[in-house]
């Protein structure tokens, strides 16, 4: 017989629970992905602040296309790499809302691209939950901005070389010198003491958001086991030994303090 007593549960020593801003859909990401977490902390922060009723959400194609399914606040679907624009005419229509996109690298930083830049250099008064797993995961894994140098991918099948393909865009060192722009920060989730960053980090930029200083994005350096074809916990080890020093984490920009 368990000698558990659910009584001493307080909310000072509770380690886990769901929040109830996700729904009960069980989630379809691969075993080992980043997305599950970064979808918790994001609607644990919505749901601390009490703004689940005020908040919409935008995502577009790629592994985080149902994102809807999983969050219990107002989801609008945008065209491959358009969420950015799909957020600005949002928020212009509905400027008391809390605006956020949520975008992969491939969606963000190559068809998209042109929406995203723009939308920072204006900004637009949205936050962008940013993706970075260095790959195309839902379409088999072939090479995206964010390919690492050498990487291998179905598409760089002998690694990334960048005389042909180019170099890793840094989309988030590109946008923050913008004069639009007042927070970017790049976090990961493959470690515990990473994800309290992160999440912190995410309550900040929707506390940014309210004041309306501009253009907020967030960074998360992830993996993807099953394109990389390694385990998850080997794939936490390929973000901290080859991701991190490429990209590596912090904050980028903070709006001074004025």
């Amino acid at each position: 017989m368990s000698n558990f007593n659910s009584d001493i549960i307080s909310p000072e020593n509770l380690v886990y629970k769901k929040p109830s801003t996700l729904t009960d859909t069980p989630l379809h990401y691969c075993p080992g992905c980043g997305h599950g977490t970064v979808h918790k902390l994001l609607m644990e922060v919505i749901e601390e602040m009490g703004i689940q009723n005020d908040t919409i959400g935008v995502a577009p194609v790629g592994c985080s296309v149902f994102a809807y399914h999983y969050m219990d606040v107002d989801m609008q679907e945008a065209a491959h790499g358009r969420a950015c624009a799909v957020a600005t005419g949002i928020k212009r229509c509905f400027p008391e809302r809390y605006v956020f996109t949520y975008q992969g690298d491939g969606d963000l930083a190559a068809i998209g691209t042109a929406e995203t830049i723009h939308a920072a250099n204006r900004g637009e008064n949205i936050l962008t939950i940013f993706i970075n797993n260095g790959i195309y995961g839902m379409t088999s894994g072939q090479m995206a901005p964010t390919t690492l140098e050498g990487m291998v991918t179905t598409t760089s099948p002998h690694g990334r070389n960048v005389k042909e393909q180019g170099y890793p865009l840094k989309i988030s060192d590109l946008i923050a010198p913008l004069p639009g722009v007042a927070y970017v920060t790049r976090q990961s989730v493959h470690k515990p003491a990473n994800v309290r960053k992160l999440k912190k980090a995410i309550k900040q930029g929707l506390e940014y958001q309210k004041k309306g200083l501009g253009y907020c994005m967030i960074e998360v350096v992830s993996n993807c086991p099953s394109n990389l074809k390694i385990s998850a916990l080997e794939a936490n080890k390929f973000v901290e030994n080859e991701m991190l020093p490429f990209y590596p984490l912090g904050d980028i920009k903070v709006p001074e303090v004025k």
